[in-house]
Parts: C-alpha cells; structure tokens; sequence
C-alpha cells in the first residue's frame, strides 16, 4: 500500500497543473516508519521552492545558503569516542577533532552573513543580520532575545548564539612568541569579536525525525522575513516617536504661549 500510494501521489505531482499543486502543497506529509500505521514518504516541492518572488539582490545570497545546507545535512547517528554511552553534538562537544569538518561562511557584505559549521553528527547554523543604525541594532536584540527565550518551541533553535573570535597566529615556540608579544598584539589583536545574532543546531535526530528540505526551507525562510520584521518595528517605531513628539512639543508651544499672556497681564485660566 505505501509503495502504490507513494507512487500514486508521484504520478500525481507530475500530472496535475501548477494552479492545484499550490492548493495542495499546504497539506502536510510527515515522515514516519514504513510499517503498519505508517504514512507513505513523499517528497513534493515545497511551496518555498516554487514561489521564487525575492528581490535580485537577495536571491544569490539564499541561493548559496540554501545550496550550502543542503549539501551540509549529511548527518548520521555518531556516538562519542570519548565517554561510553553518550551521544552528543560533536560540532558542541568537540571532543574528536576528526569528526569536525572546515567551516563555511556565507557573506553577503560586512554585517551579513552565515556562519556554517558541520560535524559528522550534527550542524551549526549562526546568522549575522543586517543592521544599519543604532535602532536596528536595539531591535535586533530585543527581537532575538524573545525568541531565544522560546528556545523549546522552535526545536532546533539555541539558547545563545555563537560568539566566535579570531585566534593568534600560530608561532614556532613559546619563546618565539615571547620575543615578539608586543609585535604580535599590535598586528593580531588578541581577540576580534565576530559576533551572531542567532543561531541553530540540527543534529541527526532532527533529520530522522523531519524532512531535510523542510529544515532548509524553515531558515530560508526565517533569514527573509526577519529583516521585514525590524523593518516593520522600525517603522512603527518611528510613527510612534513622531506622534510622542509632536503631542509633547504642541504641550510645549501651549504652556509657552500662557507665559507670554502672564507678562502682558492677560488672565490666563488654569
């Protein structure tokens, strides 16, 4: 039954015009076992992938994100070499160096940018967003900080984002290093912040459990509507500066305007 349906639904994607498939793909298909109970596993084109409407400028970006973590999501179920029984994150533990691959950054220009690092058994994702001014970047915060405290709703999202630095450049010896310290610091400064504003940990329990263009689909999208989002906060929190100003300042221009009418000797009701 699960062989006829999965092809069945197949034969249904290739068959049916693009006007129904957009009023189908909202349906749900969920991974689960293959025995009894189980639904069938298909893998239809999501509605993320079909509506391509993003502006030319932001579409090189995702499209080398997307390409990226697709390519990154390899992950299999790897127990640690180092404590028996345990079985956790290794690009968190870092306890094996040999399961750790190169990380990748993504960079659109200076303040955006996606920090990808991959291990064998799960995936790190730190997103750099776009701040202009001060108010974005206070925006940026508060809106991050609300969403790291709901942490356990969003499954694969972390507490904390990642705060890396760069490191030293590696010397010969000790005493290499020691003769030339001050040199050393003036050129390489000890640590150069290279902050994220959040950032996401898939391990393979997620990719068992979920469908992987799904998950991509899922930080595509997060990385297009979060910018829309400050926008929007940005605005309405201009509009509401503007109205606070312009009710304080006519309170103002009012009270100054009594005074003038007190130095004439002009009643003024209180």
């Amino acid at each position: 039954v699960t062989f006829i349906g999965s092809h069945f639904l197949y034969f249904l994607s290739l068959t049916t015009p693009k006007s129904l498939i957009h009023t189908l793909l909202p349906i749900q298909i969920y991974k689960s076992s293959f025995y009894l109970g189980g639904r069938c596993q298909v893998i239809l084109p999501t509605p993320l992938q079909l509506n391509t409407q993003m502006s030319n400028t932001l579409r090189p970006y995702l499209t080398a994100v997307r390409s990226t973590l697709t390519a990154a999501l390899c992950l299999e179920n790897f127990p640690s070499q180092v404590v028996e029984r345990h079985n956790k994150p290794e690009i968190e533990a870092r306890t094996s160096p040999e399961t750790l691959l190169n990380p990748l950054i993504v960079s659109r220009n200076e303040n955006e940018r996606v920090l990808i690092e991959t291990s064998v058994n799960s995936l790190r994702i730190s997103i750099a967003i776009k701040k202009v001014d001060d108010i974005e970047r206070l925006l940026c915060h508060k809106f991050m900080r609300f969403l790291m405290q709901r942490a356990d709703n969003f499954v694969i999202l972390r507490r904390m984002p990642i705060q890396m630095s760069a490191a030293k450049p590696a010397m010969q010896n000790k005493r290499h290093l020691q003769l030339n310290l001050r040199i050393v610091f003036y050129h390489y400064p000890q640590r150069v912040s290279q902050g994220y504003d959040i950032s996401f940990l898939i391990t393979n329990a997620h990719t068992e459990q979920m469908y992987k263009h799904k998950l991509v689909d899922f930080v595509i999208q997060f990385m297009e509507e979060v910018d829309k989002e400050i926008s929007e906060m940005k605005l309405s929190l201009n509009a509401r500066a503007r109205i606070v100003a312009e009710s304080y300042l006519s309170q103002v221009s009012t009270r100054l305007k009594h005074v003038g009418q007190e130095g004439r000797g002009v009643p003024v009701p209180y």
